[in-house]
């Protein structure tokens, strides 16, 4: 049965992972659990998903705004428990003040949670389903969002050491409920969803039901059209990777390049290079004044364009990109654009090439005879990420662990590079740095068949 029909259950549930995550069940598997209707039944189902996952434990945010909350927070991780699947309370701290709506500071506080009790590797799944997508989408069209809002919730991302799963988008809320009750499974069911002041609240109380009068099928259309405005977005993406590589000079881009472009192009461009730096991206308006007035200014002129967090100079015919103290972009931040700083994807058997973010060069595994790396002993997927501090790997065969910051202080790497080495996980665990070195878990040894060698081809700012 393919893993996108048929009745949700275990049977559904398991084919569903296994279309995700290529090493699955041999990954370790971590629920945000809310404990009401769609988290229960994702995670009684995947408790009985057979084979079992390697490892399997819930999370539960404790978002402190309501009175009983910390009761509510004792009985979700006693469901969980009660579903064989240890389960660990978070008390999070949400600011009440600050202009973001309530909504999205504790979002962000709850994620903010997740992401500090991940572990390397491990897969961090939600509930989120297609009713979920519907409001997403609408709630993206109404703040005025390009084609990535649009393309809403992606059903995997990188996220924190890990990565963030959804395996629901294709059910709808109503299977999930009617399966729960069918199970005679207890949830819990939080007073807030009943509060219409809130923007989702309000347009799955209010607004939903007169379109899902009208138009049944809404659901499931709209999510087919987030699935649309994500691969135009990789689209774009590629199209911003090729425009830019023509425009770099070192850290900056040349003018007389970007006036080359149509205008939809420029932006686009624009957009993805500063997203790219770790800066905010602007406004649509500054966005327009930098492929518009700043570009056709005197080469003399020196405009600047600033917004939130970031500003841009042109200085003759380069653009030079600072953040909002005046300080250049870290060219290590640019991994942050690809999922708060989770990582890349890299599926080489099929694109033994990896472009990596703005700044930070390309990866590529070359076959060799001679060759250092056994390709038999990689998995499938590889995920790159950067520094953050603790990393550790086997460099000598039958040697000991070594700190990575070790290694690279004995190697006298300067500082300002260290920053920008990719380092490459397999199953979680670091397997090489850049192509410096090797995990001895990846190392060829006599007899190996299949070889390779790992090369990293950094670009170099000026």
């Amino acid at each position: 049965m393919p893993a996108e029909t048929g009745e949700f259950g275990p049977r559904w549930l398991g084919g569903r992972l296994a279309a995700l995550l290529p090493e699955f069940p041999r990954v370790r598997l971590c629920v945000a659990f809310s404990g009401g209707p769609d988290s229960t039944a994702l995670l009684a189902a995947l408790a009985r998903v057979r084979p079992r996952p390697q490892a399997l434990r819930a999370l539960h945010v404790d978002h402190g705004l309501h009175p009983d909350s910390g009761d509510w927070s004792a009985r979700a991780v006693r469901l969980a428990r009660a579903l064989g699947v240890p389960c660990e309370a978070l008390a999070a701290q949400v600011s009440r003040a600050g202009g973001a709506s309530l909504e999205a500071r504790a979002r962000e506080a709850r994620y903010r949670l997740l992401a500090a009790r991940l572990a390397p590797g491990e897969v961090l799944l939600s509930a989120h389903h297609q009713d979920d997508q519907l409001e997403t989408v609408l709630l993206q069209l109404l703040r005025g969002a390009g084609v990535a809002g649009v393309a809403a919730m992606p059903e995997l991302a990188p996220f924190a050491p890990g990565w963030l799963a959804r395996p629901l988008l294709t059910r709808s809320r109503a299977e999930l409920l009617a399966w729960v009750r069918a199970q005679r499974l207890e949830c819990l069911e939080d007073p807030s969803n009943s509060d219409d002041r809130f923007d989702r609240n309000y347009l799955r109380l209010r607004v939903l039901p007169a379109i899902r009068a009208r138009w049944p099928g809404a659901a499931a259309t709209v999510s087919r059209t987030a699935r649309h405005a994500a691969e135009a977005q990789r689209l774009l993406e590629t199209a911003a990777l090729a425009d830019l590589a023509r425009a770099r000079h070192g850290a900056a881009l040349a003018a007389s390049a970007l006036r080359s472009l149509p205008p939809e192009r420029r932006r686009n461009a624009l957009r993805f290079w500063i997203a790219a730096r770790g800066l905010p991206v602007p406004p649509s308006r500054r966005l327009e004044e930098i492929a518009g007035p700043l570009l056709a200014a005197r080469a003399d002129a020196q405009p600047l364009v600033a917004w939130p967090g970031a500003r841009l100079r042109r200085t003759g015919e380069l653009l030079v990109l600072a953040g909002a103290d005046g300080g250049r972009a870290a060219p290590a931040a640019a991994a942050r654009a690809r999922g708060a700083a989770g990582g890349i994807r890299w599926r080489w058997r099929a694109q033994p090439v990896c472009e990596l973010p703005e700044g930070c060069g390309r990866l590529e595994l070359r076959a060799d005879a001679h060759g250092p790396v056994d390709l038999a002993a990689l998995p499938a997927t590889l995920t790159i990420r950067w520094r953050r501090g603790g990393e550790r790997l086997t460099p000598l065969a039958g040697g000991a662990r070594r700190a990575l910051k070790s290694l690279l202080q004995e190697a006298r790497v300067p500082a300002a590079e260290r920053g920008l080495l990719p380092l490459i996980y397999g199953h979680g665990a670091l397997v090489a740095v850049a192509d410096r070195w090797l995990d001895q878990s990846v190392q060829a040894r006599a007899g190996a068949r299949r070889r390779a060698r790992l090369q990293w081809q950094r670009t170099h700012d000026a």
